[in-house]
């Protein structure tokens, strides 16, 4: 603790034991300051005795015996003139309108703060403490309690008159008392007793550890953690003991209630307060050391622990040495430790100091941590409690941060850390790049600078820019991809790239970069020219975006040179905008590129690019003779004499044969296939294409003296000619390779062709019976007659209007109908008649199916 009793920063000069002199990186649990104001000026002339706390004030008594009342603050509200000597103890009722002081002179006053109510008494020897009841204002509650030699309790009675009885003696000086609801506790010479007000019966006695400790030094410290619980410390030993009812069985002559101790551990200072703080304790201790100066056993700081108690040890949670003002000469008896339970503020009392300790609220924690440099945890601990901190502000600490990673280096980390602590403030956004450049880290922050809401002013951006342009082309390049063009005066940077290009005109990078911000100023037209001479991959996608195809007309060898096939593409879409015959004499003198793009022409369409199919023929044939033969098969336009005169120069042995067979010459056709490519299976697949008996007979004619062809004959022909016809031809004594196997696949393929013939009549016969019988299941049915229905002769109403008359008529299947003496009398022997509208129309005979008579 530092002077104001902080916790202190250990000097060589005040060293305590090892473990403190490494300073610990966990986080104090409690803050601490020095009670002044009035406090420093009644200690200047005198000495703290003893002290109690209430909710609203304090009350402070000095060994002069004077009793000093206390705001929060230190500052003096009342002052008593007790005694001539120490004041020994001060006891205040829960409301805090009545106090007790009792005094080393044997004196004893117990008054109202408020009122006119007031008890001395005077002692023959000293009084070491007293306690007031909790309720003393009540008026059934009007008792207190002293501790000398006996353990007296002082009640009113009748007339006012207070009237005392021995609660307890024999046992040395009472030592000291605590009243908690119907419980007294108190410590004598020989241990700790409780007392229960309600049944007048002591219910336990706690005995003293340490026996070789003298009880005055070394006093005992008494504490109500509730109303059921009694903390003890006594020399190092702490007892937690909580106060039961006994069960009714158990009671015989025993008190309702008993203690049971349920933590205890020792410590490794001597124990001079205790207070709890929720399910913990703090423990204020006096220390001795040795000094490394004298090897004498001195006084050390005195040290307030907050311990997590166990049930036989306890668990440390933080420790802190005290730097109280003369805590070289104090002793054990000479501190104190009270508290206030609502607020949890904690009182260290010596001769010359009061120190109030403090729970740490979220500025504390921000305030270690950003003493320690831990300024994320800093910042993060802020933004979770931005609305409870008080003395801190997230930016402040953000910018703390920001400069403390810029001092350690890490100017990449601060740079970022700069997106999330200045947000849109650009006044702090453009500070901290100048700052950057001060240092020479622009580059750092570059890559973080905000580029929309907020955006900072046109010449933050330029410095950056030129700050890359000078040292690094292609993070100049990135920021121009990355930066909307909005952001910097353009004009300015690319004077500064064309300046640059000054010395080093083939700079791929820079020449890139001033394309895309000739780009960004609407300058299309140059920036064309520079990435058709880089052969940059965007050009396309700039004539595009940009509608740039007037530009390109003169450059279509450059973009074809660069990329064909995005070129071709390209020009095919937006035809619309370069003709076809533009694009074909942009061309002339590269035919090798002509042939690419009218080949993709050709692809989407066959007959756009007509006019060209000639010019294409001697294209295909010089560049891409794979695609001729498809080409000449898919385009009718191209001039057969042309392409047949080409592929003959160039001995184009399939491509010829397709033509000669196109334009009807198929023998000579066929004759080529056999005399060039001596190929039986393309001559055979050839002549069935055609279908043609002459064919087959020149085929056989030419294959008869050849026995590889006469094989693949009779492998082949067997389903197109009559496989006897070349039989008989055969030369007697040739020799055929693989003859028995050709017969045997002729006979194989005439059993199949018998099997599907018989098959197809076995499904043809099927067929025509259910049709028959279908059409006669049609033809057994009824035709309805109406009056709508005329005859189909002399168009009159078939059925007479009077139903009486007696009437004949014929209906036929097909559904005319007519008057019997209005059929033509049939010429021929057969009685079947048929329909003379569907017979004249060759629709096929109708018989009658039914003759209506009456």
């Amino acid at each position: 603790m530092a002077e104001a009793g902080e916790k202190e920063t250990r000097s060589n000069e005040e060293s305590t034991d090892e473990s403190e002199e490494d300073e610990s990186e966990e986080e104090p649990k409690l803050k601490y300051e020095r009670l002044s104001n009035g406090v420093t000026e009644i200690l200047q002339k005198d000495a703290a005795s003893c002290m109690t706390v209430h909710e609203k004030f304090l009350a402070l008594g000095t060994h002069y015996g004077k009793v000093y009342l206390l705001d929060v603050q230190g500052n003096i509200t009342q002052k008593f003139d007790v005694s001539p000597v120490k004041i020994n103890q001060i006891s205040l009722d829960e409301s805090g309108e009545h106090m007790g002081v009792c005094s080393e002179d044997g004196k004893v006053q117990v008054f109202g703060l408020y009122s006119a109510e007031e008890f001395h008494e005077t002692f023959d020897c000293p009084i070491k403490i007293v306690a007031v009841h909790p309720h003393f204002v009540r008026s059934h509650f009007k008792q207190f309690v002293t501790g000398g030699k006996k353990l007296l309790l002082y009640e009113r009675g009748w007339m006012n008159r207070w009237k005392p009885s021995v609660l307890h003696e024999g046992e040395g000086n009472i030592r000291n008392v605590k009243w908690r609801g119907h419980l007294i506790a108190w410590a004598n010479n020989m241990g700790v007793k409780i007392l229960d007000m309600v049944s007048k019966q002591r219910i336990t006695n706690v005995p003293r550890d340490d026996i070789s400790l003298r009880p005055d030094m070394y006093p005992c410290s008494l504490c109500w953690k509730d109303n059921l619980t009694l903390i003890i410390g006594w020399g190092n030993s702490v007892k937690i003991c909580s106060v039961k009812e006994r069960h009714a069985s158990e009671m015989r002559d025993l008190p309702n209630r008993y203690v049971e101790i349920v933590f205890q551990f020792d410590t490794e200072f001597y124990i001079s307060g205790l207070a709890p703080l929720c399910d913990q304790l703090v423990i204020l201790s006096y220390v001795k050391e040795i000094s490394e100066k004298t090897e004498v056993e001195c006084c050390a700081r005195p040290r307030l622990d907050i311990v997590q108690p166990l049930p036989e040890s306890c668990e440390e949670i933080s420790s802190d040495a005290l730097t109280v003002r003369g805590f070289q000469e104090n002793e054990c008896r000479d501190y104190h430790l009270e508290y206030s339970e609502g607020e949890s503020l904690f009182y260290i009392i010596s001769p010359r100091d009061v120190v109030v300790a403090k729970e740490r609220d979220q500025d504390d924690h921000i305030d270690w941590l950003l003493e320690k440099k831990k300024y994320e945890e800093a910042l993060m601990a802020a933004e979770i409690s931005q609305k409870t901190i008080k003395k801190h502000k997230i930016l402040d600490i953000g910018l703390a941060y920001i400069n403390h990673l810029v001092e350690k280096g890490e100017y990449d980390l601060a740079a970022r850390k700069c997106q999330k602590i200045l947000g849109k403030n650009t006044e702090l956004w453009e500070f901290e790049v100048y700052k950057f450049k001060e240092i020479g880290q622009l580059k750092a922050i570059s890559r973080y600078l905000p580029r929309r809401d907020p955006v900072l002013k046109p010449l933050i951006y330029e410095m950056v820019l030129h700050e890359f342009l000078e040292s690094d082309y292609e993070g100049f390049a990135t920021l121009i991809k990355e930066w909307p063009g909005d952001l910097y005066n353009n004009t300015i940077i690319v004077q500064a790239v064309v300046d640059h290009l000054k010395k080093d005109p083939q700079n791929r990078t820079l020449l890139r970069t001033l394309a895309e911000l000739y780009t960004y100023d609407q300058r299309y037209g140059r920036a064309l020219e520079i990435y058709l001479t880089l052969r940059h991959k965007d050009v396309f996608q700039l004539i595009h975006k940009h509608n740039l195809f007037s530009s390109i007309r003169d450059k279509i060898v450059l973009l074809m040179d660069f990329d064909s096939e995005k070129a071709v593409d390209m020009l095919l879409d937006n035809e619309d905008k370069i003709s076809i015959d533009r694009v074909v004499e942009e061309l002339e003198n590269r035919p090798e590129l002509q042939h690419v793009y009218l080949h993709k022409l050709f692809k989407r369409d066959h007959h756009k690019g007509q006019r060209y199919h000639e010019k294409q023929i001697s294209l295909y044939a010089e560049y891409d003779r794979p695609n001729l033969l498809p080409f000449l098969r898919d385009s009718t336009h191209c001039p057969l004499e042309k392409a047949l005169e080409i592929c003959q120069q160039r001995n184009f042995v399939e491509e010829t044969v397709y033509l000669l067979s196109r334009m009807g010459n198929s023998r000579s056709a066929l004759k080529m296939i056999m005399e060039e490519l001596h190929d039986v299976d393309k001559a055979i697949e050839f002549a069935k294409e055609q279908d043609d008996g002459e064919l087959w007979e020149d085929l056989i004619l030419y294959s008869i003296d050849k026995p590889p062809f006469i094989t693949g004959l009779l492998n082949n022909i067997g389903t197109h000619v009559d496989p006897i016809l070349l039989i008989h031809r055969i030369k007697e004594g040739m020799e055929i390779p693989n003859l028995r196997d050709s017969l045997v696949k002729i006979l194989q393929d005439y059993n199949l062709q018998i099997l599907l013939r018989e098959g197809c009549k076995k499904i043809l016969v099927a067929d025509s019976l259910s049709l028959l019988k279908k059409m006669h299941r049609t033809q057994m049915k009824g035709v309805l007659v109406d009056e709508e229905n005329i005859c189909e002769s002399c168009l009159s109403p078939i059925l007479p209007s009077d139903a009486s008359k007696s009437f004949s008529v014929v209906v036929f299947h097909c559904r005319h109908m007519f008057h019997r003496e209005c059929l033509p009398v049939s010429n021929t022997v057969s009685s079947v008649q048929f329909c003379n509208i569907c017979s004249a129309k060759h629709r096929g005979p109708g018989s009658a199916v039914l003759e209506m008579k009456k």
